[in-house]
């Protein structure tokens, strides 16, 4: 018996006019995730088939689980669309499955096949019923759920249903760029900017000799832990170092991380043009720290018009960490190696900072000529979750 990986798209299907451009992305994504494997892929507006050999099942069944655009997909037997062929095949593939219950419920497209969905239910009910012994219907809770989705010329039967992520394939928005500091919220906000279809780079604020390279290799294995829901992403690493270090000497202790804040979001903006990304990603979280309150987003956020998106502004700490550990980042996330925000931890940071006596130390230094420096010497590195050597660009 012929099979087929039989994906649903969900929240696709309401693009109306767009929806070739969603569906044809995600269409890309997954040739691109199965790489390697020998399938054939085809699409149409309500579904898509993956046609593969059955050694690779349970491979291709793990990379469909973290592609982004996917409401459902199933494992289906292929009939031709006719009561005979659809008969044997749904006998024939349910001796290979162990219940005492069922139901079957047949989706009929194709409006010429000689009955409605609701009477072949019941006709199909009865022929499982006389072909296989010792089983009854229950309608409420079976062991097995048979279903027959009927379209013209094949038809798909399956047993099984699995829950894709949802949102939008990866994409379908234009590149953004995530603020990725190696600790657990920010690479929670780049899983959920990728949900909703934002092609995502990471840059990463590095300040050596305060910062470790141990600490750069945690922020790299993080890049490679989104990129099972992405492709390649690139990293883009600052170096923080003489920013961060004028910043100390020259501003008052208790604005040291508002100031040091500010300056990355101005890198942050000569960035996003030079890579021509829209909008700049970020962790924050209304109210963790002192730097995320209220007075001090807006203050911090002054320097920039470009849209800030903070996917995980309004999820208390658990809720992040219970999605971190759902993506496998939050055991990386709390490896004991300091980023360039918290070596400098003032004991008593300012929560409601003035943006008048902000700009007023900025005069202090040359900072315009640093960033300029800074964004002139990025090193990036393009990263995958495949087993290969990272690539320095």
């Amino acid at each position: 018996m012929n099979r087929v990986i039989l994906i649903k798209y969900g929240e696709l299907s309401t693009k109306k006019a767009n929806r070739n451009f969603f569906i044809k992305t995600l269409y890309n994504n997954i040739v691109e995730k199965l790489e390697g494997f020998d399938v054939k892929i085809s699409k149409d507006l309500g579904r898509m088939y993956i046609y593969f050999n059955d050694e690779d099942l349970d491979d291709i069944i793990d990379i469909m689980g973290s592609i982004f655009g996917i409401h459902t997909y199933h494992v289906a037997y292929i009939a031709d669309t006719n009561t005979s062929d659809i008969e044997k095949i749904v006998i024939e593939s349910l001796k290979n499955e162990q219940f005492k219950t069922f139901k079957v419920i047949v989706k009929r497209t194709d409006k010429t096949f000689q009955y409605d969905s609701p009477t072949y239910s019941k006709i199909l009910g009865g022929v499982v019923l006389k072909n296989i012994n010792n089983i009854n219907v229950d309608v409420h809770n079976p062991d097995v759920t048979v279903t027959v989705e009927i379209r013209e010329n094949k038809s798909y039967i399956y047993f099984n249903s699995y829950k894709g992520l949802g949102g939008y394939p990866v994409g379908t928005q234009p590149k953004g760029l995530l603020m990725l500091s190696g600790g657990i919220d920010s690479p929670v906000a780049g899983y959920l900017a990728l949900k909703r279809g934002i092609k995502v780079n990471c840059v990463y604020f590095e300040a050596i000799p305060h910062t470790s390279l141990e600490a750069r290799e945690k922020v790299i294995s993080l890049v490679k832990k989104l990129c099972k829901y992405s492709n390649n992403i690139n990293l883009h690493i600052v170096n923080f170092t003489p920013i961060q270090e004028e910043i100390y000497k020259t501003c008052d202790s208790d604005y040291v991380i508002t100031i040091m804040r500010r300056m990355m979001y101005r890198i942050m903006e000569k960035l996003v043009y030079k890579y021509k990304a829209k909008a700049i990603i970020n962790g924050e979280s209304i109210g963790q720290v002192a730097s995320q309150t209220l007075v001090s987003m807006n203050v911090i956020n002054s320097v920039t018009n470009l849209p800030v998106i903070r996917p995980v502004a309004c999820l208390d700490k658990l809720e992040i960490i219970d999605i971190a550990k759902k993506i496998d980042t939050y055991d990386i996330s709390i490896l004991p190696y300091e980023d360039c925000c918290t070596v400098f931890v003032p004991k008593h940071p300012v929560i409601n900072p003035d943006k008048e006596r902000c700009i007023e130390m900025e005069k202090s230094f040359n900072y315009e000529q640093m960033i300029y420096d800074a964004v002139k010497n990025i090193e990036t590195i393009k990263i995958s979750d495949k087993e290969q050597e990272n690539e320095l660009l």
